[in-house]
């Protein structure tokens, strides 16, 4: 029996792929992302555009906004995706440097998997050659004195020199830098924790110009007072009273059913809501406020004593708000008018007022003492502009978060890399054995970043390479590199161009860590069919719209 009929393991409707063809198709896929997002690194960056689902345009350079948009069939380009996420969600900038950079390590282990050598002696190596960069990074990273504003502006600037609003550079590092430092919480031992999401909220005003962006000294929310004829709409040192609970007749938890015998019985039952809100009102008003905010509703009997009592009251505010509010006022928010004390009042703001923007109303709690939260107003010609401000913004505010945190700055302009991949070089003659090899490429893949750089600029990328590399191997200065600008070939200390430190490290760990995560994959097993519930029909094929119907009317988005 020596023919026996083939076992079938898997499935037929399962394609399994091993082995070496994976490895191709994982790092042709890598390489593919890293090739999209290329020419968006650097001061002369291009601009992607991508329509989404619903038929609105993005027009960013932002490597995450853009991998966030596309939709990727393929496993290993999705994990890419993940880089820049991650690399964004963990230090905000740097997400197109770690794709260009895992999809290099990829492209440079090619050659190796083609010559048989095992996945993980080429891992060994990267994690070693890992190592070894970050030890090079700590050896050139310089310290930072975080109050001196001049050197936090050029970090901040070098970060968004690369963006779209690079042309307007000290306005959007300003307003990073003054919007993080408002925010920040000492935690002792020379740290510092800035919580952007929570405390820093960014306002987009369509209309006038990018000039007139500020930073608020306080809050700024989108609300009008509740009775806008009878209430102050401008108030100078406001006590401000933050209130979590509604201010209105409480309705029973469930249902209710009173059975009244008497006509006057109805009075008593009315007069006894109105009696409520009155010592409702009573007890805030105790305190004198000038604003009382909250989150829940009003009733109209109590917005007409507050009124009476000649204070402004605003409803149904955002919890995220009030939190702000009370960050910047000092104030704290109350659940129960009972138990309001003094020191629950806010007096840190200089002045409330109710302004007319565009044609909405806008309330601002402003000239805070020492303001905890902050708001940042945006303003711009059109929807597009504004959303790629927004989001360069808070790149900045990420790396002006980050330099708070670890005040240490490294060399932009691809310095830093050259650096790192020129003593990676001299140090792979000391590594033993067959990981030499996979270590010196890993040395090579970091002249990704400017060598992009220089392709960005339109540069003789070979000479200006070659110019770079002798600079830096004999490693008298770390800090030359290329200005993208210009082209120059110059030292970063002059043309203030940095990079902040956590940023960098960052990007190789997350850069390499990936690379070997992919090049360790050696099957994809694909088409695993969910559970059908018996007695379901087969799925339908889906529907595939053919050119002809795409000009219907259906798929115009609201």
């Amino acid at each position: 029996m020596a023919l026996h009929a083939p076992v079938l393991v898997l499935k037929d409707s399962l394609k399994r792929e091993s082995g070496a063809k994976v490895h191709q198709a994982n790092i042709q896929a890598a390489k593919a992302v890293a090739d999209i997002i290329r020419t968006t690194l650097g001061p002369r960056s291009m601009l992607k555009m991508l329509l989404d689902a619903g038929g609105g345009i993005v027009v960013t350079n932002d490597g995450n906004a853009i991998l966030r948009e596309i939709d990727i069939a393929h496993p290993a380009a999705k994990s890419m995706i993940e880089l820049s996420r991650t690399q964004d969600e963990e230090v905000g900038d740097g997400t197109t440097s770690v794709i260009v950079l895992a999809g290099e390590m990829l492209h440079v282990a090619q050659a190796f998997i083609d010559k048989n050598y095992h996945p993980t002696v080429i891992c060994r190596a990267y994690t070693k050659a890992l190592d070894d960069a970050i030890a090079v990074l700590d050896k050139i990273a310089m310290p930072v004195d975080v109050n001196d504003r001049v050197a936090m502006l050029g970090l901040v600037k070098s970060s968004i020199g690369t963006k779209f609003t690079g042309q307007f550079g000290d306005l959007i590092a300003d307003l990073a830098i003054d919007a993080t430092t408002t925010a920040g919480v000492d935690l002792g031992q020379g740290m510092r924790e800035v919580d952007i999401k929570k405390y820093i909220k960014v306002e987009k005003l369509p209309g006038g110009q990018l000039e007139d962006s500020r930073v608020l000294k306080g809050v700024m929310i989108n609300k009008d007072v509740v009775a806008p004829g009878k209430m102050r709409r401008k108030i100078v040192n406001p006590r401000i009273i933050l209130l979590d609970c509604p201010v209105e007749y409480k309705k029973g938890e469930n249902q209710t059913n009173a059975e009244l015998m008497k006509e006057e019985d109805w009075q008593v039952l009315l007069e006894m809501e109105e009696e409520y809100i009155k010592n409702l009102c009573g007890q805030i008003l105790k305190f004198k406020p000038d604003l009382v905010i909250t989150e829940k509703g009003l009733s109209d009997l109590a917005i007409h004593y507050l009124s009476k009592a000649g204070v402004s009251a605003i409803r149904r505010l955002r919890k995220t708000d009030n939190n702000r509010i009370a960050k910047a006022c000092g104030a704290v928010i109350v659940n129960r008018p009972e138990e309001l004390q003094e020191s629950d009042v806010g007096t840190g703001a200089g002045l409330f007022e109710v302004k007319k923007i565009g044609d909405e109303f806008f309330a601002f709690i402003v000239d805070c003492k020492d303001p905890k939260a902050c708001t940042v107003l945006l303003r711009g010609a059109s929807k597009d502009v504004l959303n790629e401000v927004e989001r360069n913004l808070q790149d900045a505010m990420s790396v002006a978060r980050n330099i708070l945190k670890n005040p240490k700055l490294l060399p932009g302009g691809g310095a830093t890399e050259l650096t790192v991949s020129a003593t990676l070089k001299q140090k792979s003659s000391s590594v033993e054995g067959v990981e030499k090899w996979p270590y010196e490429a890993a040395a090579l893949a970091f002249e990704a970043i400017p060598r992009t750089l220089a392709q960005n600029c339109g540069l003789n990328v070979i000479r200006t390479m070659t110019q770079l590399q002798g600079k830096h191997a004999n490693g008298e200065n770390a800090w030359v590199g290329l200005d993208g600008r210009s082209g120059d070939i110059v030292d970063m200390k002059e043309r203030k161009i940095w990079d902040s430190y956590s940023v960098k490290a960052q990007t190789f760990k997350t850069a390499i860590e990936a690379a070997c995560m992919l090049l360790r994959i050696d099957d994809i097993v694909s088409g695993i069919k969910k559970k059908q519930a018996p007695g379901a029909s087969a799925p339908k094929q889906p529907q595939i719209e053919t050119e002809g119907d795409a000009d219907n009317e259906q798929m115009i988005p609201e």
